[in-house]
């Protein structure tokens, strides 16, 4: 009951990357920087454990940025000439590479995390990737001439990657989707059928991961918008609670996103975020427990995932280190109450 998690994001290390930045510029190059990847990468395993967190990830630490770091993988994008675009309907401009030709995988993209990951936890995994919707917002198209096949095209290489995960020992997959609080009525229409083509065949964990962003300037302008109820959730959960992925991941603590609304994932497994990341300040076990306690109103506490609101990437390692104590404990809290 509680198991507690990461929506799968960690700060890099100053030896590795530029810090507290979302698009950081890597360190060292060429097989220094491989092997610089695999320390970082071992360096949270490590600190998700002492922390106690039950699922474990790479914490991203071979990726620039969450999307491009799959991207990079594929063939018929040309990086060498990235063009100024909106994503997020607008919400902030980012220089993102085109689309030229059909889509294919160069080769594997995340084995090496994955299988080094694996040879170094007992715990269970997680491994995140893009999701179909979220990469067609932040990728410019001069191909496929339509965001639908462009998405399905992407999901089938999605699908590709993350049949051999399974292989590799990996337990849960997760697909971000913060795209899915921004085009609500594209979610109903085709954003979950692209989920469902991406995992196709698998038998591990499936989740989803749709918050309201890092805690980045654009995103925080953004959220004073919303209102004193943020009631995206609303429109697609009923969907969702009907879709074949097994979890929702979601952001809660210091939103104004109303916890009634997390009734409408009858059914589904809940990485409920109880963990700020827009705020350097860090949650004592009580308030971390006082989130959980008010979900499980709504939420059978064995289908409850204690989880960070989003990705840790722009962070302070520090202030990340002490998070996730934090959330371990809080879970922990909550845990006593609850039995």
């Amino acid at each position: 009951m509680l198991k507690t998690t990461l929506a799968g994001s960690l700060p890099k290390p100053g030896w590795l990357a530029e810090t507290q930045k979302l698009w950081p510029a890597w360190r060292p190059s060429g097989e220094a920087l491989a092997e610089a990847k695999r320390d970082a990468t071992l360096l949270w395993i490590k600190a998700q454990e002492d922390a106690g967190l039950d699922i474990v990830s790479d914490g991203e630490q071979s990726r620039q940025h969450f999307v491009h770091g799959f991207l990079e993988f594929v063939d018929g994008i040309d990086f060498s000439r990235k063009v100024k675009m909106g994503i997020r309907n607008n919400r902030y401009d980012a220089m993102v590479p085109v689309v030229t030709g059909p889509l294919k995988l160069k080769g594997r993209v995340h084995q090496m995390e994955a299988t080094f990951s694996r040879q170094h936890t007992k715990k269970a995994l997680k491994i995140t990737m893009p999701g179909p919707m979220t990469i067609v917002d932040t990728i410019a198209d001069e191909h496929y001439g339509d965001k639908v096949k462009l998405a399905m095209a992407f999901a089938e290489l999605l699908n590709q990657e993350a049949r051999a995960l399974e292989k590799d020992g990996v337990d849960v997959i997760q697909f971000d989707e913060p795209a899915f609080n921004v085009y609500m009525d594209d979610v109903k229409r085709w954003g979950i059928d692209a989920l469902h083509r991406a995992i196709k065949g698998l038998k591990l964990t499936t989740c989803v991961h749709i918050c309201y962003g890092y805690g980045i300037k654009a995103n925080l302008d953004w959220k004073k918008t919303l209102g004193s109820e943020w009631r995206q959730y609303e429109e697609i959960f009923p969907a969702l609670a009907k879709s074949r992925l097994d979890q929702v991941s979601l952001e809660c603590i210091h939103s104004h996103v109303p916890v009634e609304l997390l009734r409408l994932l009858k059914g589904k497994d809940v990485l409920l975020g109880v963990i700020d990341v827009a705020s350097d300040e860090v949650e004592t076990p009580a308030e971390v427990s006082s989130v959980i306690l008010k979900a499980a109103k709504y939420v059978p506490a064995k289908k409850l995932y204690p989880c960070t609101n989003c990705g840790m990437a722009p962070m302070d390692r520090d202030i990340a280190v002490r998070k996730l104590h934090a959330l371990a404990a809080g879970a922990a809290l909550a845990r006593k109450k609850l039995r």
